[in-house]
């Protein structure tokens, strides 16, 4: 099967899943996650775009506003307050192994890791980096989204292509385990699976989850930043909202965007880490939920059974 003819069916099977007037209704209920009664809530305004909640090991969320080279961190008040100005047009943030901040710096062309205190330490340099992921052992996975490429770099500090072609990879996650990577495609309806080997190479490359798309977007999902709770589930930040997948794959439900704006990242943070944050457009929001959070500060174990 030539490329253009499995992107058309692709493409096919994304339309499928819209109807008149907006979305279909959902598969499956989403009660097992969100609690009644609890809706989006402000956290933050006024910046001029957000990015990149990254949770510590606490429980305190931070994320970043490129535009603006600022990265924030909600302080003992519960309200942002800046963690590192001049940040190199910050991005993708994600807490790897001895608690230290993994950034994407897009105007400098690296990727650092900050301390406690906030000093930094270069991992990987002359790169263009969009979103990453870092695993367990140390390593570190990025999206190259105008090359079309995902990197890996190694705990020693290598760096080679481990993927290319998906048409524009930007959100990036590990599954619980560890053992499989999924990257989002903004421009098509799918987020891609690999298995991870022992190396750190990628293989069994695949489209094993299928997002919704709306009549305004289609067929370009709008797929960014995502995260994973403890049980396996999914949650992708796409035009349509949050989409939220099963553990085989299969879609359980969106839930609404926060404000009829772009809606870029995701991330479970604060007490027992229940609470899922977004970032959108100018503004920060949360809303707590019956499901956990995971940080991928140590080797990966199976998710629970949902």
């Amino acid at each position: 099967m030539n490329k253009t003819l499995a992107r058309s069916l692709l493409v096919i099977q994304a339309l499928s899943w819209i109807i008149a007037g907006g979305l279909p209704s959902q598969d499956m209920p989403l009660d097992q996650v969100l609690i009644e009664g609890e809706g989006w809530e402000l956290v933050g305004e006024g910046y001029k775009f957000t990015e990149g909640p990254a949770c510590d090991p606490s429980g305190r969320l931070y994320f970043t506003d490129p535009p603006g080279d600022t990265i924030y961190r909600l302080g003992e008040d519960g309200k942002p307050e800046v963690f590192a100005k001049d940040a190199g047009h910050p991005g993708g943030m994600m807490f790897g192994p001895g608690g230290r901040l993994y950034c994407t710096q897009g105007a400098k062309r690296r990727i650092v890791a900050y301390d406690a205190a906030g000093k930094t330490e270069v991992i990987a340099s002359d790169v263009r980096s969009n979103d990453l992921v870092v695993t367990g052992k140390g390593g570190v996975y990025f999206t190259d989204p105008r090359a079309k490429r995902i990197w890996f770099v190694d705990p020693e500090g290598r760096k080679r292509v481990v993927d290319e072609g998906i048409e524009r990879p930007n959100g990036i996650i590990l599954w619980p385990d560890q053992g499989t990577l999924v990257v989002a495609d903004t421009n098509t309806a799918s987020l891609w699976t690999f298995r991870i080997e022992d190396d750190g190479g990628l293989s069994h490359k695949q489209p094993y989850y299928t997002l919704r798309l709306t009549r305004s977007h289609a067929p370009k999902s709008g797929a960014d930043g995502m995260t994973v709770d403890r049980d396996g589930r999914l949650y992708v930040a796409t035009h349509a909202g949050v989409q939220v997948f099963d553990t085989q794959g299969r879609i359980s439900g969106v839930i609404g965007r926060p404000q009829k704006a772009f809606l870029s990242n995701l991330v479970f943070a604060g007490n027992g880490m229940q609470t899922l944050y977004a970032t959108s457009s100018d503004k920060v929001y949360r809303r707590k939920t019956k499901v956990r959070g995971l940080l991928f500060t140590s080797p990966g174990t199976p998710p629970s059974k949902p």
